[in-house]
């Protein structure tokens, strides 16, 4: 609704919505009512509760209580169900799952209903049950009210009716009350979800459900909930000794039970999907090797590239060392790029609201609440909505030899996880490749596509390195091809590169000729350049790029100012 609406009823929902959570009790304060004899609230109502304000504002009041209460277990096992529906615009995706709630909290719903039928009878009314029972669920904070007028529901626009979903908790559960339900049997063969700890839980806290019945018993081993991430290791300590018990004994439980765990079959399921999924990605990281190769045979790269072959290198699966490469450097990295994409946010949310802009010394409108500044900037203009033009990237860069000296290589690396990021969280589409030189080989690495199977393209990136020659002509027109295609509005290649093209028979000024002509043939077509020269052969690149050419005489600087090259171009209106 606030994504449909988002001007004055979007508004006016967002304040009802964090209305409603500011004044929705916590758990501790419900369970007080529960003990209160003139208090027909239950621990049903108490659920139901916590579903609500779940469901409404993602979060979950625990107040002092632990998170092994019964109460807020129930509702940790029900969140995938209710994350699934919330988002699905289908009215039976959402009935579906108000019927998958009635069979999993029935033990509570069905005290709930008799506590229901009780105060109708001791009321003695002679209306529907359902109207008692929707003032049972309108105590709830947040809850909605059924609306009355002669108007049709609004509809959405793919045509369906917006469902609330308490609106349909109610009427399934009038319906129920009148039935027998379902049995005791029925209801625990539902098969249960993992019942994982939603981010809102804090860290130190035992997630494992352990009901409340059992506090006052002898506490056994319990099986724990098993998750797919590392967590509760004890960190490594030296010791000196190891305790020495006395008089142990050996037994054998005859009257030993399974323990309950109907997340067995769920968690080996969720095991097989993890293996299936990364065999799938894998399989089509090779079949696009396969795509990039042929694309690559496919380009004219003209008669000085003639018996040259071009080769795409791509790392189908990434191992574990480069993941821990990368998690040990990245933080730092990751930081730089926060603060450059923080810094454009607000121009780009101005961008796209408009306003007006005050402060002028020029202009042909006075600021009338500017009239006693005495520095003269007292005039003002309005500022139109602009819409942010689409924009992708490609970064080549350079891995000949010479990248080895002084940290180039280094450098190249950070500025490719800085960009990496940065593009990534902005949702602009980004390419990064290296490129080199084997025998009569052109060598394309590709560390980054515009589209990702597994979602490792930042760690293929630690790959980046010094290698052999660079026949930088071929490698451009690889790459300006590939961008000439995409369907952006901005399409900005950088280049990345500490000297002269050098290959077999591809040198000095006939290389240098190919290299711009690449240029201005691919800047007819609409691509954007922009290169960055490493170390002292700055005037030799400016010489071949022109007014592309980006002057980084110190290396510190590479990462910010690629970047902001970047911001300059999501800016242009």
């Amino acid at each position: 609704m606030t994504a449909s609406f988002p001007g004055t009823l979007g508004h006016c929902l967002e304040l009802m919505r964090k209305e409603h959570t500011e004044t929705a009790p916590a758990v501790d304060q419900m369970m007080e009512h529960e003990d209160d004899a003139d208090s027909d609230w239950t621990i049903c109502d108490t659920i139901l509760q916590n579903l609500l304000t779940y469901s409404t504002a993602g979060i979950i009041k625990y107040g002092s209580v632990p998170l092994t209460d019964e109460r807020i277990q129930a509702v940790f096992s029900l969140i995938p169900c209710i994350d699934t529906a919330l988002v699905s615009r289908s009215g039976k995706d959402r009935l579906d799952a108000v019927n998958l709630v009635l069979v999993r909290l029935w033990d509570y719903l069905e005290n709930y209903l008799e506590v229901c039928k009780k105060r109708h009878a001791d009321d003695g009314r002679a209306c529907d049950l359902t109207v008692t029972l929707g003032q049972m669920l309108g105590s709830l904070s947040g809850a909605s009210a059924a609306g009355s007028g002669s108007t049709a529901p609004v509809s959405d626009p793919g045509g369906t009716a917006l469902t609330l979903p308490n609106a349909a908790l109610r009427s399934a559960l009038s319906a129920m009350a009148g039935s027998t339900g379902g049995t005791e049997e029925d209801a625990k063969s539902e098969e249960q979800p993992d019942g994982s700890t939603p981010e809102e839980a804090p860290e130190n806290t035992d997630t494992n459900a352990v009901n409340v019945k059992d506090a006052g018993e002898p506490q056994e081993s319990k099986k724990q909930v098993t998750t797919a991430t590392e967590q509760g290791r004890l960190p490594q300590a030296n010791t000196s000794s190891v305790s020495e018990p006395v008089g142990g004994t050996t037994t054998c439980d005859e009257e030993y039970k399974r323990q309950m765990d109907e997340r067995a079959a769920a968690d080996i399921e969720r095991m097989l999907d993890a293996m299936a999924e990364k065999a799938a990605a894998k399989q089509l990281e090779n079949d696009r090797i396969n795509e990039l190769n042929e694309a690559a045979q496919n380009i004219s790269y003209g008669d000085i590239h003639a018996g040259v072959n071009v080769r795409v290198r791509r790392i189908a699966e990434v191992d574990s060392e480069l993941i821990e490469q990368y998690e040990s450097i990245a933080p730092a990295l990751l930081d730089i790029s926060k603060k450059l994409r923080r810094s454009i946010l607000q121009q780009l949310q101005d961008n796209q609201r408009g306003g007006k802009q005050t402060g002028l010394l020029f202009g042909r409108t006075l600021n009338a609440h500017a009239l006693h500044r005495q520095d003269g900037k007292m005039f003002c203009k309005a500022r139109l909505p602009n819409d942010i033009p689409q924009l992708t990237v490609t970064l080549l860069l350079d891995e000949s030899g010479s990248m080895s000296s002084c940290d180039r290589s280094t450098y190249a690396r950070a500025t490719a996880i800085i960009i990496y990021d940065f593009c990534e969280a902005l949702g602009i589409p980004v390419m990064i490749y290296g490129h080199s030189t084997g025998t009569k080989t052109v060598e394309l690495y590709s560390y980054a596509e515009y589209e990702s199977f597994d979602y490792d393209d930042k760690y293929r990136l630690m790959d980046i390195g010094a290698r052999g020659g660079n026949r930088d002509g071929a490698a451009l027109r690889f790459a300006a091809e590939r961008l000439v295609k995409r369907k952006e509005e901005v399409k900005l290649l950088i280049l990345v590169s500490d000297g002269q093209p050098a290959d077999d028979n591809y040198y000095g000024t006939a290389a240098e000729e190919d290299l711009r002509g690449i240029r201005l043939e691919y800047k007819r077509k609409g691509v954007i350049f922009a290169a960055a020269a490493i170390g002292d052969d700055k005037q030799n690149i400016e010489r071949i790029y022109g007014d592309s050419f980006l002057d980084i005489t110190d290396l510190t600087q590479l990462p910010h100012k690629l970047t902001r090259l970047i911001k300059r171009y999501i800016k242009v209106a």
